[in-house]
């Protein structure tokens, strides 16, 4: 689309330059002559605006964004079709000057914990709003977060915006093609489907970006990308930077998962949990102030002490008197001899019962029968449970080594006896020792065909799981691409394998673009993925931007990403030579060069406003474009 820089449109903008351009539109920044005040006008290119399917997307981002009021969302104010001069279809935005977000990420590469949320907080409000009104944004990328002079930021374009109060979407080609494909969901790139959750997704790469100073997939190809974000899993951010503390690792880790249903149901609960981790982090930039602090808790009432009162009244013992001396009766005789003979008898059993206890004492701990207390071992390493037991007077053997998802290799997981039991002085401890988690490698798949991969699977303590096609450009039809989980990864018995199998290289069926528009032909077919060449000639049989060949041919399936060449007419290599008698001097020499025509000035006579007098070649000779023209003026 050609410049239109110094264009009035709908008779109120004044285009003033031209800020950037996409595939399909282009913005500018303009002066609003009505209210005297810059402003961003995005044009939609001349082609496309003869699509009612381009212009209906259009003008639903006009809605879409003129129903988000929030201070971080580029505001829309006026949308319409320019019904005098240039046809356009133009939308007007809010001049927002200052840089994006990735010019920072370019400058700076990785940024701080703390102005990363600085950056990830205001564009999580602005979702979170758009969220609240069923409004999904579909493509949330470095790009399109702008930061003012003034330091705020703002969400812009919502050009593949979707909701309920929109209307319909775009198809999923369309999507693909037209979305930032680094930071697309694996939603979006299999299924066209979007959600809030597809928003959180594209945050949170966002984030790893910001963290990291790289996107967690790079590849060659869009399309080779797009894979990654389907079949791989997006790494944590401690990977590569350890320092980064464990709860925004977790967050970002879950909200880029491959499985929506695991990520934050929205840009509003992504944006409490990173609140609350950024006042863990920094709990000073959140003080409340002190008539809304937390009132001190009361203090806890005194105990009384409880003291114990009693009065003890001593009585007077009676005077002691002195008994009366009397002789023992017979009887009385007779009962002190049984009383003895009692006593007697039971310091007997009193000494046998003392040497019984001695005599087990020695033998429990002395003697034969006796016996040591084990300490726990569990956890500790062989060296470690050795040490343990060898003051003991006990040896420990490995009797047993088992898998254990609980316990490193080397550590003991049971002993026998157990810890606290009992073994003979000098006996012998038997340990289990665990060999770490029981795990299996993924075989190599790659290449064969799918029969071949399930029966290597089957001879493995794997699960077979399901087998998916998809194109691919690499591998030949019917064979294994893949696998998920990826080949040597170490996975868990019974663990399922999926296989992804290739369908071939993907043909798409292409048109004939000959006599038609070269740009309209160059956007279609970059579009549909394909690698477009144009290079330019004279044609005296098709119009000046039309297509003169295409290579290959239009009207049959190519190969997705095959290259296609074009020739775009530069229009007829001859022009006529135009009547320009009585024209003034610069206006006659302007058209003449602007037939591309060689142009040299004969001056005669000395009036001061010179018109032409004479030609040559004369008027209406045909000549080849460059060639001489002489104009006499006078």
């Amino acid at each position: 689309m050609s410049d239109l820089t110094g264009v009035l449109i709908d008779g109120r903008y004044q285009l003033l330059r031209q800020l950037a351009t996409g595939g399909m539109a282009s913005i500018y920044e303009a002066l609003d002559t009505r209210l005297d005040r810059r402003v961003a006008v995005k044009i939609m290119h001349s082609h496309l605006a003869q699509d009612e399917q381009f212009v209906e997307r259009f003008i639903r981002e006009a809605k879409a964004a003129a129903l988000l009021a929030h201070p971080n969302i580029v505001s829309v104010q006026d949308q319409g079709w320019n019904q005098s001069g240039v046809p356009a279809v133009f939308l007007v935005m809010e001049m927002v000057e200052g840089h994006t977000l990735r010019d920072y990420l370019n400058e700076q590469g990785a940024l701080t914990i703390q102005d990363g949320i600085k950056f990830l907080l205001p564009v999580l409000s602005a979702l979170a709003a758009a969220h609240a009104m069923g409004i999904v944004h579909r493509d949330i990328k470095p790009e399109n977060i702008l930061i003012s002079l003034e330091g705020r930021i703002k969400v812009a374009d919502f050009g593949l915006a979707k909701g309920s109060l929109l209307g319909t979407t775009m198809t999923v080609e369309s999507s693909v093609l037209l979305g930032s494909v680094s930071y697309l969901s694996p939603e979006q790139v299999q299924r066209g489907i979007a959600d809030s959750r597809s928003d959180v997704y594209s945050t949170a790469i966002t984030a790893f970006e910001i963290f990291t100073g790289q996107k967690p997939f790079e590849g060659e190809a869009p399309i080779q990308i797009a894979y990654m974000h389907v079949n791989n899993r997006v790494p944590r951010i401690s990977t590569l930077r350890p320092e980064i503390p464990a709860t925004l690792d977790d967050l970002i880790y879950r909200a880029s998962s491959s499985d929506p249903d695991d990520r934050p149901r929205d840009a509003s609960e992504f944006h409490k949990q990173l609140a609350k981790i950024a006042h863990e982090i920094d709990p000073a930039k959140h003080q409340l102030s002190l008539e809304l602090d937390i009132p001190i808790a009361p203090l806890r009432p005194k105990q009384v002490e409880k003291r114990a009162r009693s009065s003890v009244k001593e009585r007077a013992r009676a005077a002691t008197s002195i008994p009366e001396v009397a002789k023992d009766s017979t009887a009385q005789i007779r009962r002190k001899k049984k009383l003895s003979k009692r006593v007697r008898r039971n310091r007997y059993i009193a000494v046998g019962i003392a040497i019984l206890v001695g005599a087990l004492s020695w033998y429990l701990l002395i003697g034969p029968g006796s016996e040591v207390s084990i300490p726990s071992v569990v956890g500790a390493n062989e060296a470690e449970a050795t040490s343990s037991l060898l003051p003991l007077g006990l040896t420990s053997i490995v009797a047993e080594r088992r898998f254990s998802e609980d316990l490193a290799s080397g550590k003991i997981i049971q002993s026998i006896p157990e810890g606290g039991g009992r073994v003979a002085a000098g006996g012998v401890v038997k340990l289990i020792v665990s060999k770490g988690p029981e795990r299996f490698v993924i075989p190599v798949l790659t290449h064969l065909t799918p029969g071949t991969a399930v029966d290597i699977l089957k001879k493995t303590p794997l699960t077979v799981g399901t087998v998916t096609q998809v194109f691919d450009s690499n591998i030949p039809s019917g064979f294994v691409i893949s696998s998920i989980p990826r080949v040597g990864s170490k996975v868990m018995r019974s663990a399922v394998v999926s296989l992804i199998v290739s369908k071939g290289v993907e043909t798409i069926p292409t048109a004939s673009y000959i006599g038609k528009s070269g740009e309209q032909a160059l956007n279609e077919l970059t579009g549909a993925g394909f690698k477009v060449t144009s290079t330019n000639a004279f044609s005296e049989s098709v119009l000046i931007g039309g297509v003169i060949s295409q290579d290959p041919a239009g009207g049959g399936a190519i190969p997705k990403g095959a290259a296609i060449s074009l020739v775009v007419s530069k229009g007829s290599e001859y022009v006529f030579i135009p009547n320009l008698y009585s024209v003034p001097e610069a206006s006659a020499v302007r058209a003449l060069q602007e037939m591309d025509l060689a142009v040299s000035v004969k001056i005669i006579g000395k009036k001061s406003v010179k018109s032409v007098t004479n030609i040559a070649p004369k008027v209406g000779t045909k000549v080849k474009r460059g060639s001489p023209v002489t104009i006499t003026v006078g």
